[in-house]
């Protein structure tokens, strides 16, 4: 009888460790240090480059009867960002990031002639911030917590591209023309989501991100015309005007939904 009860309440009593061990096991991780890598798309406003590709479709384009070419305004951003929680509730982010929109097109008018158009649009911002953490939602092995971040960005790397490249029948009377702006900036950036934690070293973090990133007084930095470089001073800075009469200016801003995997340490 008591060897009956006191196996009886070894069962018991492992039962319960194994239900205590599987909760703690369970528990969502919640890392002070984690590296997130995502891939978001955006919109991506584009500034002059579209006013170029306006006037290119105006007086090029459409008196022939021709496609006109779209604007640069979607595309994907690729952002790697280090988050570390000072405190359980805020959080300082740092990151580096490419957001590059890209159209092409070809026409072919005859017989062993052919127009190849670029347009491009690159940056690489860089950015500092913070968020502020909700109260968490807890579900088992399972919490979700509710944030509202901001920070300042510099976009560095910028270049603004439009090529148009003629292949004629007669090889010789080809030839094509390009331009490419730069200009590198300060902006800001703000963003609002949901952060969830698992019980591993991974979490996955959802949100809407604004980003300001009007880059003004574009400089030319490239420019060739009928197959021939135009020359271009090193160090001189070649501003330009716009179709407007302004002086040429880029905007790489937008919204767009961030989809990221953080890895904990």
């Amino acid at each position: 009888m008591r060897f009956r009860l006191a196996a009886g309440s070894a069962v018991a009593l492992s039962l319960v460790a194994l239900l205590c061990a599987g909760q703690a096991r369970a528990a969502a991780e919640v890392h002070r240090l984690s590296l997130f890598l995502s891939a978001s798309p955006t919109q991506i406003v584009g500034g002059d480059i579209n006013d170029a590709i306006d006037t290119y479709n105006n007086t090029k384009l459409n008196p022939a009867g021709l496609d006109p070419l779209p604007h640069l305004q979607f595309t994907w951003a690729y952002d790697s960002e280090l988050r570390y929680f000072v405190r359980p509730n805020f959080a300082i982010a740092a990151g580096v990031s490419q957001i590059r929109a890209d159209n092409k097109k070809e026409f072919l008018p005859a017989i062993g002639q052919s127009v190849d158009i670029d347009t491009q649009l690159l940056t690489v911002p860089v950015h500092v911030g913070a968020a502020y953490y909700l109260q968490p939602y807890n579900q088992g092995d399972f919490q979700a917590r509710m944030f509202f971040g901001a920070g300042l960005m510099q976009y560095t790397y910028t270049r603004a591209m439009f090529l148009v490249n003629t292949v004629l029948a007669d090889t010789t009377a080809s030839a094509n023309s390009k331009t490419m702006y730069t200009q590198d900036s300060p902006g800001y950036y703000l963003e609002g989501g949901g952060h969830m934690f698992f019980a591993s070293h991974w979490s996955v973090l959802i949100s809407v991100m604004y980003r300001s990133g009007k880059l003004r007084n574009a400089q030319l930095d490239e420019k060739v015309l009928g197959g021939q470089e135009q020359s271009l001073q090193p160090g001189v800075a070649y501003t330009t005007l716009n179709s407007h009469g302004q002086p040429y200016g880029l905007d790489v801003g937008g919204v767009g939904v961030r989809f990221a995997a953080g890895y904990g340490f």
